[in-house]
């Protein structure tokens, strides 16, 4: 016998609680479904479209820094000009950085942390079963030989007698190697392991897109790497969520080395003070209105910091990025722009 009561008998507040009900689990399914094709912490298994799968190995999150660091050496070069040819390489260098290489530093990087993620992570693509090894092995190589390619198509295109990007794109690649992979494995190092990371997001997108349109030289890098620092404490923000695996595995990130709170506060002293240092730099070359735009892109950064981050990085730490990374790739546009207003 049915107990569903008649149609009459439902009231419509009982109708409008089912409705906002089922309403909210597609809308909670929805998002979950997005949050794994991004390749965000906590989105959950159960993709099947192989394609899907390889989208999410890649991490499209991730992309983001990278593509934005494109924009901001083409701003620092001081040749960049609002035409098609222009706009067309800039976007071929942010599918070099972000989908190709990227999303060869993301794959790589799950491959050779399957067992780390079987214990912090079992959802992911490869401990999850959801694909093959040799799909996984297949998918790196594609992606390095066409970032690579791609690369030196640049180069040809602005018609560099050194192959310039092709270069930053090998030492990009190799870094992204020998940061997953043993012997080396620098992320078992928080030190080495997150400054690599740091200016790998940084400098090297950076260099690549200045070398686009202006000629890349010394102060560029330095000024890049030094900004770097500030893309290690970024670096640090990731691996809280890891501290169990990084444990268990003898992995020596900062927060199994120092301890969270110890970690929470060297990454927080790192992404401030060498904005700060940019900051000076600026006004040591008379740009004084970017230097004033950069510091008021930190302070926010430093308030949530303090509202989010250090009171407990383990559960904040998307928060935080989310509320404060913002105002950290603004400031390095800003940076930017200052640098190719003091060359033009």
């Amino acid at each position: 016998m049915s107990t569903t009561p008649p149609p009459e008998q439902t009231s419509p507040t009982d109708r409008e609680v089912t409705a906002a009900t089922n309403n909210g689990a597609a809308g909670d399914d929805s998002g979950a479904k997005a949050r794994q094709l991004l390749g965000m912490k906590g989105a959950g298994a159960g993709e099947t479209n192989v394609w899907k799968i390889r989208l999410q190995l890649t991490k499209p999150i991730t992309w983001i820094p990278l593509i934005w660091g494109v924009v901001c050496g083409a701003a620092s070069s001081g040749g960049f000009e609002w035409k098609f040819e222009h706009v067309l390489m800039s976007l071929t260098c942010m599918l070099l950085s972000g989908p190709l290489l990227t999303g060869y530093t993301q794959t790589i990087n799950d491959f050779y942390d399957r067992e780390i993620d079987a214990i912090n992570e079992p959802y992911r693509p490869i401990p999850s079963g959801a694909i093959s090894i040799p799909q996984v092995v297949t998918q790196i190589w594609v992606l390095l030989l066409g970032g690579l390619g791609v690369a030196f198509g640049l180069d040809v295109w602005v018609g560099h007698e050194f192959p310039t990007i092709t270069a930053i794109a090998a030492i990009g690649t190799f870094l992204a190697y020998i940061y997953s992979a043993p012997p080396l494995k620098l992320k078992q190092n928080g030190w080495l392991g997150n400054y690599a990371l740091g200016a790998s997001y940084i400098t090297l997108p950076w260099c690549a897109g200045h070398a686009l349109f202006g000629e890349l030289n010394p102060t560029i890098f330095a000024l890049t790497l030094f900004y770097s620092c500030a893309g290690l404490g970024i670096a640090i923000v990731n691996d809280f969520k890891s501290v169990e695996g990084d444990s268990q595995l003898g992995l020596k990130s900062l927060p199994v080395m120092f301890g969270v709170g110890t970690a929470a506060w060297i990454c927080v002293c790192a992404i401030d003070i060498f904005q700060f240092g940019v900051a000076g730099y600026l006004v040591s070359i008379h740009q004084n209105l970017y230097a004033v735009l950069l510091v008021l892109l930190v302070i926010p950064q430093v308030v949530f910091q303090d509202m989010y981050f250090l009171r407990d990085p383990i559960a904040n730490d998307v928060k935080y990025q989310a509320s404060a990374q913002p105002f950290l790739v603004f400031g390095m546009l800003v940076t930017g722009l200052a640098l190719g207003h003091s060359i033009v």
